[in-house]
């Protein structure tokens, strides 16, 4: 089932970016052949009007197909239908019908991430924070803000429990960490073994006091033993400040993007952690399989980043369409074809490489 969550997240994603350039299209006056869910070969379809709607066998997107995308399909147009061409359009039309698919994608963002920080969600509000630490959306408590899957306190602790004692002793965080540290391994200390005594871990839950017993493990990261739990208590947002904090996160993720495509370019050790649709769709299915609130960040992080992508300005991408709109609008003249292509070879080739590169990655990760 989270699987099947996952690509069904995914595919929304890519499908309502399409549907935001089916709706400005049709509202500009524009002709739409098909909008289609999923890819060709097609499996049914049923038309409405002069828009086909159908369903395609591969299940990795969808697709809308305006038509007169390029001057080339013009010359081919019946003229009955030419003077309602994306390419004869005016630019300010174009301009709108391809920042849509972007702009849905944006909102998207947005929404999930000032929904996490209103709603105050445990686990969203971490991984906001790691995404940027500069927006605090968690603050210092010694209630349990997240346990670790598989971590000794997993099934043990819970989301917004108080700890208020360790062995007997009423403690802070820091003397929380330092009375877990003191039960040490049998043995030699080495990564993940079991201390040989457990830890009286007493909470307040529900109103309720309880003592759990619980074995912390050494972990040669952190150099010290621990039982897998996160301090912490979401802090409160507002609508306002919930939704100035989630456009600063977009705004940190949009320059991270930026600036991680020009190092992967450039740095071979950012390139080697470049992933393709199949390292992100692992990647998200393991952030299905950890919470809700973790993975609705994760979705709308995937949501801005499709829109980044989408907007640099090489044809056949998003930005490429709007690059050259705004060129004839500046000009007051077209563009000449030969130039696009020229100029969007070089970005696409970019692209391409880098698609390429993340696949070569993934199946080295998969082969292990």
């Amino acid at each position: 089932m989270s699987w099947l969550l996952t690509i069904l997240g995914i595919l929304a994603l890519i499908v309502l970016h399409e549907l935001g350039h089916f709706a400005a299209a049709k509202a500009v006056g524009m002709r739409v052949e098909r909008f289609s869910l999923f890819f060709p070969p097609k499996l049914i379809g049923i038309k409405r009007g002069e828009t086909e709607y159908s369903i395609g066998a591969i299940p990795a997107g969808g697709y809308v197909k305006i038509t007169g995308m390029s001057p080339i399909e013009l010359q081919q147009l019946d003229l009955r239908v030419a003077d309602r061409a994306y390419y004869m359009q005016r630019p300010w039309k174009r301009i709108v019908v391809i920042l849509a698919g972007p702009a849905v994608n944006l909102a998207i963002a947005f929404f999930i991430f000032w929904g996490i920080l209103l709603a105050g969600s445990p686990s969203g509000s971490i991984v906001l924070e790691n995404l940027n630490p500069s927006v605090h959306t968690t603050r210092p408590s010694t209630s349990v803000l997240a346990v670790e899957p598989k971590a000794p306190a997993s099934g043990k602790l819970r989301v917004g429990d108080r700890i208020v004692a360790i062995d007997g002793q009423p403690v802070t965080i820091e003397s929380a960490r330092a009375r877990i540290a003191v039960h040490g391994c049998a043995g030699a200390q080495s990564n993940g073994c079991r201390a040989a005594t457990p830890v009286a871990v007493t909470v307040l839950r529900d109103g309720r006091r309880l003592t759990l017993s619980i074995y912390p493990r050494y972990s040669a990261v952190a150099k010290r033993m621990l039982i897998g739990f996160g301090f912490g208590t979401p802090r409160a947002f507002g609508p306002v400040s919930a939704a100035g904090a989630a456009l600063s996160e977009m705004w940190h993720t949009t320059t991270g993007t930026v600036t991680g495509f020009g190092r992967a370019l450039t740095q071979p050790k950012v390139r080697h952690e470049v992933s393709s649709i199949v390292g992100i769709t692992a990647d998200a299915h393991e952030t299905v399989n950890e919470g809700a609130g973790r993975a609705l960040v994760f979705l709308g992080f995937l949501s801005l980043v499709l829109a980044v992508i989408n907007l640099f300005p090489f044809l056949p991408l998003d930005g490429g369409h709007l690059l050259w709109s705004v060129l004839e609008k500046l000009r007051g003249r077209r563009v000449s074809l030969a130039a696009m292509y020229r100029y969007s070879s070089v970005g696409i080739v970019l692209l391409l490489f880098l698609v390429v590169n993340g696949v070569s990655n993934d199946i080295s990760r998969l082969a292990g």
